[in-house]
């Protein structure tokens, strides 16, 4: 493809992370280098801000504040959950691709970066096939981005070796904290963590076992259907065995059916899934009812994904290298791909990065391997232990005011708007 010159644009989709916006840094540096990119802008609120052409001026941001975006959780450009549905509301699809080229065409938008999961990529997709169809000269990259580790064709995704960290040391030290207390009657601790589909959040907290007696004692993936007997007798053996037992439940557990134990299916949530709340609940019921053991729940909830202040270093630096490698790519005449992250060594572990087309990506999920997973289902084996071991290391040390954090905040300085208002 030939060089083009024009302004650049990068959003965020999806659940935040604590490592998304060093993508967004990885961006914003990087274009910085290149004379072919003018000005730079973000989408507030992903791609719903950009149907209403809410776009903030990035090169009015202090440079501080960009480095800063490295060691900052949540979504700095603020995010959505919205999609495009060719499929179920084709009409409505058709018009809002049309006021997205409005948007693109009206702020001279020639390089366009999505960072996000699965709906994130298909949407990125969409924009790249759109681009080609009307002849409009665009570069589209995928950044990958989400907590659930659960995007194909990538060794892992930025913003999971963070979650597991964490989660890990919090399933540690609740284990330390329950163990502590425990009595002849028994006790028994479930901790529930994200995760609807793929077991990869979950199966990271085994990180926090250094002995066969540490917690956690069980971890229930959506992978393996949940067979209330065999859990059961696992309880109760490890409680007769070390007075408590801590469990780890990943939010979308489902039984044999196929049926989620913590849905709620009269609450639906942006893409018509039920909302998950409620399997550590639902676990608790069971083993209260059942052996009478005390049961308490701990619900990790956005604690897990917005905790910058012990990251994964490593986690950091490969976010950052992915927004790096996008706007390279996209200088170089790239479009329809996704940035992924290849391991490249083991012992010690080495990575780059590198790109796939985005059609082979959109809406296609990664599931845990079965055969990373022990033959009773109740815990991930070494196959697993070694894939995510590596991801944890290094911490990050933000700057510290009053013996807190001090994270930065974008002034988000408005761009300009050139159209009617979205009908």
């Amino acid at each position: 493809m030939s060089e083009i010159i024009g302004n650049l644009l990068v959003a965020q989709s999806g659940g935040p992370t604590c490592a998304i916006n060093a993508s967004i840094a990885g961006v914003v540096l990087e274009a910085g280098k290149h004379e072919c990119i003018e000005e730079i802008y973000g989408g507030l609120n992903g791609i719903y801000g950009i149907l209403n052409e809410d776009l903030s001026d990035l090169n009015e941001e202090k440079e501080r504040a960009i480095k800063g975006l490295k060691y900052t959780p949540a979504a700095a450009l603020g995010t959505c959950r919205y999609k495009i549905d060719f499929k179920k509301k084709p009409e409505k699809a058709a018009e809002e691709m049309d006021r997205l080229f409005e948007v693109f065409k009206a702020h001279d938008i020639r390089f366009f970066f999505y960072a996000g999961g699965n709906d994130s990529q298909d949407t990125s997709h969409k924009i790249h096939l759109e681009a080609l169809k009307r002849g409009y000269d665009m570069r589209v990259i995928g950044i990958p981005k989400t907590i659930d580790n659960d995007l194909p064709k990538t060794d892992h995704c930025p913003g999971y070796g963070s979650v597991i960290k964490y989660n890990a040391v919090s399933t540690m030290e609740v284990g330390i904290d329950v163990g502590s207390m425990a009595t002849d009657d028994g006790s028994c601790c479930i901790v529930e963590v994200m995760g609807r589909s793929a077991g990869w959040i979950a199966a990271g907290t085994v990180l926090a076992k250094r002995c066969e007696a540490d917690a956690p004692h069980i971890i229930l993936l959506p992978e393996v259907p949940f067979e209330e007997e065999a859990f059961l007798a696992k309880v109760k053996d490890t409680v007769n065995r070390y007075k408590y037992c801590v469990v780890v439940v990943g939010e979308g557990l489902k039984n044999k059916d196929g049926e989620e134990l913590g849905a709620d299916k009269n609450n639906l949530d942006a893409f018509g899934h039920p909302v998950l709340s409620g399997s550590a609940e639902a676990l608790a019921k069971i083993v209260q009812g059942k052996l009478g053991t005390k049961t308490r729940t701990v619900k990790l909830g956005y604690a897990q994904r917005a905790a910058s202040h012990f990251s994964s270093q490593t986690d950091v630096d490969e976010a950052f290298a992915c927004g790096v490698a996008a706007v390279k790519a996209a200088v170089e005449g790239k479009s329809g791909f996704m940035v992924k992250i290849v391991r490249t060594g083991e012992n010690p572990y080495t990575w780059t990065t590198d790109l796939h087309p985005l059609e082979e990506i959109a809406n296609v999920e990664h599931f845990l391997p079965r055969d990373w997973i022990t033959e009773d289902g109740f815990m991930p084996n070494e196959k697993f232990i070694n894939y995510a071991r590596p991801l944890i290391e290094g911490e990050v040390q933000p700057p510290m005011e009053g013996g807190l954090p001090k994270y930065v905040k974008l002034e988000a300085i408005r761009v300009e708007k050139k159209l009617p208002p979205r009908i």
